[in-house]
């Protein structure tokens, strides 16, 4: 088996994994947001806002991964899950004799206290395996396979040495997604995908998560497993959205003991209080002796998506710290970030140090 490493030649052109089908999963209905009702934040363009990006900053080689094996995502989701979401919006139809553009989309769920019997009714499973107000798209299940193949491509390619450090652009994002659930924009956890599939490989991965929310469907995922080390940057969970997890506290349990590291930060944290964070992350990435990076990369810290505060400034210190600070082989994939100007701006800027 081979190990993970560095590749002995190094290209100066970073790959990048996009998918087309992405645009297949692009809400436009309102839904409510705290109180509010709000258009959607997660659509299609905010992929096509980075691929221009990248393609004004040069040097990127844009790639579309592979079909995926879709046994791959056994190693993180939950197999009657994955039924539902390839199967949930043709039986919404069915049932409510909804259009082929409509938005399916809980109104129910479990009693919390009470037992959970598995449902078998569309109406019911959409809030059995959701946690939000996410809708499920006629595209929604084949966009969420593109995202997860880039995932997937970009883990082999460090795996196998052919690149030192490679960017899956994933659309869905997924570090929210569980093993058995949808939430926070997020149907497959790609993050957690990529992770999972280098550790089967026996690599010893290290997840850094810098999205402004919690990574809970993450979190979940490797609670009681060692193999994987877990450690989140975000927002105070007190006050932001996962809401439910991402306290220090939470550790894992069972072989995962003290394999999860949260970190969370007040609002309107800036650059000086993230730094310390970021430095405690590596650090603990690095005693764990990992010996590849996962970096889900979420931009959504920009203070014009109101949790922390971080600039434009601090995107190329955030690169350059998860490049130098570990120096591993990386995979670094897609998460949040939806702001005027923030993905077209800070994006580029932490790739910029690993390309």
């Amino acid at each position: 088996m081979p190990r993970v490493g560095r590749p002995t030649l190094v290209d100066s052109t970073m790959i990048v994994y996009s998918h087309p089908d992405h645009r297949l999963h692009d809400p436009v209905e309102p839904h409510r947001f705290g109180g509010l009702l709000l258009p959607p934040a997660e659509t299609a363009s905010r992929s096509e806002r980075i691929l221009r990006a990248l393609s004004d900053q040069g040097g990127f080689e844009v790639r579309v991964p592979e079909e995926i094996d879709e046994n791959d995502l056994l190693l993180v989701h939950e197999q009657p899950y994955l039924e539902f979401l390839r199967s949930a919006h043709s039986r919404w139809r069915e049932v409510t004799g909804g259009p082929a553009d409509g938005e399916a989309v809980a109104y129910i769920r479990p009693l919390p206290g009470m037992p959970r019997r598995q449902p078998t009714h569309v109406d019911a499973q959409l809030g059995y395996y959701s946690n939000d107000v996410d809708p499920i798209l006629e595209g929604t299940w084949r966009a969420a396979l593109s995202a997860a193949a880039c995932a997937l491509a970009a883990a082999r390619d460090v795996y196998r040495g052919e690149e030192t450090a490679v960017y899956a652009l994933c659309r869905p994002p997924g570090h929210h997604a569980g093993p058995a659930a949808f939430g926070g924009y997020c149907y497959l956890n790609n993050t957690a995908l990529a992770a999972a599939w280098l550790a089967s490989q026996g690599a010893k991965v290290g997840i850094v998560d810098v999205d402004t929310h919690h990574g809970n469907g993450t979190q979940a995922v490797f609670w009681n497993r060692g193999d994987v080390l877990t450690v989140s940057i975000h927002g105070d969970p007190e006050v932001h959205f996962p809401f439910f997890a991402g306290f220090p506290e939470e550790t894992g349990e069972g072989a995962g003991a003290g394999a999860n590291l949260n970190l969370p930060l007040p609002s309107g944290a800036l650059w000086d209080e993230y730094a310390p964070a970021l430095d405690r992350a590596l650090s603990a990435v690095d005693a764990f002796g990992a010996d590849v990076l996962v970096a889900a990369l979420g931009v959504d810290t920009h203070a014009a998506d109101r949790v922390l505060a971080l600039g434009d400034d601090d995107y190329p210190s955030i690169g350059e710290a998860l490049m130098t600070g570990l120096q591993l082989p990386s995979v670094l994939v897609q998460e949040g970030g939806y702001g005027e100007g923030v993905l077209e701006s800070a994006v580029p800027a932490v790739l910029a140090a690993f390309a």
